[in-house]
């Protein structure tokens, strides 16, 4: 990944889980960020059959550039947030990509040996702030301080124009995010 400073940009991620762990919505506020950036952005969600519980997944691609096809074979990025998700995308990580890793529900091991492994305990950290289902915030500012990709400040203003008519989620989210960025520089 590319900082914003340069002049060509390119970033894809896969976040995949459980349905109900806010992916998708860590998805959109991700390629929100990005377009209210200035960049081209595509956001890809994927369904299991079942709404909550049922495996879900989403794709972003981030570019400077236009984006020729939002479908990825080989992600330069995994937030992965379960076993599930682990064992279906593992694989297909490019060589040095950066898995992202939720170690507080993730019990099995990663195989790989060509890839960057950012073990984080989401959960328990969501906990800290208060608001278990800010897990998927941890690992977004997780993904965002270790690729800077975008400035944190900018996805948090995303995150508050998300929230615009639900003020009382803001700072819990915020909270969790920060402690997200905060965890990988430890």
């Amino acid at each position: 990944m590319e900082s914003l400073g340069r002049k060509r940009l390119y970033a894809d991620v896969i976040m995949a889980g459980f349905g109900g762990q806010g992916l998708m919505f860590i998805g959109k506020l991700l390629a929100y960020s990005a377009m209210k950036a200035g960049l081209n952005v595509t956001w890809i969600p994927s369904y299991g059959p079942e709404m909550r519980g049922g495996t879900a997944n989403c794709t972003v691609v981030i570019s400077s550039e236009e984006i020729g096809s939002p479908v990825i074979t080989s992600p330069k990025a995994l937030i992965i947030m379960n076993n599930p998700s682990l064992e279906a995308f593992e694989p297909r990580l490019e060589p040095e990509g950066m898995l992202f890793l939720n170690s507080s529900l993730v019990t099995r091991s990663v195989e790989r040996k060509d890839i960057k492994v950012m073990p984080t305990p989401a959960n328990a950290i969501a906990a800290e702030v208060g608001e278990p289902k800010t897990a998927n915030m941890v690992m977004l500012g997780c993904y965002i301080s270790k690729t800077k990709l975008l400035p944190p400040e900018t996805v948090l203003e995303g995150l508050k124009e998300f929230f615009e008519k639900k003020a009382r989620y803001v700072d819990v989210n915020i909270q969790a995010f920060e402690k997200g960025v905060q965890y990988t520089k430890r």
